[in-house]
């Protein structure tokens, strides 16, 4: 622990001082594309090292819990696995969601993150379940049996209590905890304000949510020893973890699901992709005759896959129409954080009021018989046939 301790405070001093604070002068959203390739960045940095915290706390925690007998203690031990989760997340972000798309990925490899994500989700919503069903066991115990125990001392003159209490030396684990993800928290904030990165914000945001549940695992140690007839605390506040957990492990679940679901961005996003682009439009050359009509988007991993829709004249040249693409997709590429891809469809300012949802075709399976069967497709035949005997034996 104290080694890792010192990991962390010497690059929080050494990044204080190798970078100002200029944090008041770029646009909010801008960011340089060299930000997750290089393996020397600052947010790479701090990202490999809150994973490696978390490892050797989760370790440290899990170990403690059974020594020095704390049920929080261990409970909280699992709940660093949610900061390992994302931390993985962030990591696996730079090395696999900036790959160039392929022939087999047409569009990027942002999707293989969001499985990932799910199977990570999944282990910890396990887990939380798992150490909220022991909490409630030595609760049982404590409350229910507790009249049934005490008596069977009549009988036998003692009893060796049904839970016992944590000792005083997992404090000082509680409270390391709470300096190192206080000192992770601040340091990461800041790297992510300045990158302009939300995953390493959401990062920051496990760190702190970590700290709480250090300091709820902290009182939980200290009313169990001190407070009269408070053993129970312990597997309380075990209980109380396991339910972070279990809220946490839910929503990464959730948002995966929602990915690999192609929902589409949310407002906030597309507010941040119209403002930008609009910007665009008022900074280059024939963007003042060219109108933003509509903005969606996906969520693959990191990345977002835009769709614009411009309006613009119907007398315009390919190749003009051409350089306005290239002008809005080099512009909210380096502007908004996480775009990979922006794709613009171009309609007709004078008479084309379209939208995305008109590029879908409407069709139904009758529709498609119909015109198998008007084509006289010889395969149309066989299909109809061999339901037909399929249909017939299911009856014998």
């Amino acid at each position: 622990m104290s080694s890792t301790l010192a990991m962390v405070l010497t690059y929080s001093r050494s990044f204080h001082q190798k970078i100002s604070p200029p944090l008041s002068h770029p646009d909010l959203h801008e960011n340089t594309h060299s930000f997750p390739t290089s393996k020397l960045d600052a947010g790479v940095k701090i990202a490999r090292i809150g994973l490696l915290t978390n490892l050797g706390m989760a370790i440290a925690k899990g170990v403690g819990g059974h020594v020095f007998n704390s049920q929080a203690m261990i409970a909280d031990a699992w709940h660093s696995l949610t900061d390992m989760a994302s931390d993985i997340l962030t990591l696996a972000t730079v090395s696999c969601s900036t790959k160039p798309p392929t022939g087999r990925f047409p569009t990027g490899y942002g999707k293989i993150e969001s499985l990932g994500a799910l199977g990570v989700s999944s282990i910890l919503l396990i887990a939380g379940c798992s150490m909220c069903y022991h909490s409630c066991e030595i609760l049982y115990s404590n409350f229910i049996l507790k009249n049934a125990l005490e008596s069977t001392v009549h009988f036998h003159g003692h009893t060796h209590g049904l839970t016992s209490i944590p000792s005083l030396h997992a404090v000082w684990l509680a409270l390391g905890t709470i300096l190192l993800k206080e000192v992770l928290y601040h340091t990461t904030m800041k790297i992510a304000v300045i990158r302009k990165s939300s995953v390493l914000a959401s990062n920051a945001i496990h760190h702190r949510i970590d700290s709480l549940t250090s300091v709820v695992t902290l009182f939980v140690i200290l009313g169990a020893n001190f407070l009269r007839e408070a053993h129970w605390l312990d597997p309380v506040g075990g209980f109380i973890i396991s339910l972070l957990v279990i809220k946490g492990g839910w929503a990464n679940i959730m948002s995966a699901i929602y990915e690999l679901a192609d929902r589409g961005i949310g407002e906030e996003v597309k507010t941040w992709i119209r403002q930008n682009a609009k910007k665009t439009l008022g900074e280059i050359r024939h963007g003042s005759h060219v109108e933003l009509q509509d903005v969606e988007g996906l969520k693959s991993g990191q990345n977002y896959l835009i769709n614009l829709q411009v309006a613009v004249p119907p007398t315009w040249s390919i190749h003009t129409m051409t350089e306005i693409e290239n002008e809005l997709r080099q512009a909210l590429g380096s502007r908004v954080q996480g775009v990979r891809r922006v794709q613009v469809r171009f309609v007709s300012k004078e008479k084309d009021t379209s939208s995305f949802h008109d590029e879908f075709i409407l069709r139904t399976p009758n529709q498609d018989l119909e015109e198998r069967l008007d084509s006289h497709d010889p395969s149309v035949s066989k299909e109809i046939n061999s339901k037909i005997v399929d249909s017939k034996e299911d009856k014998h």
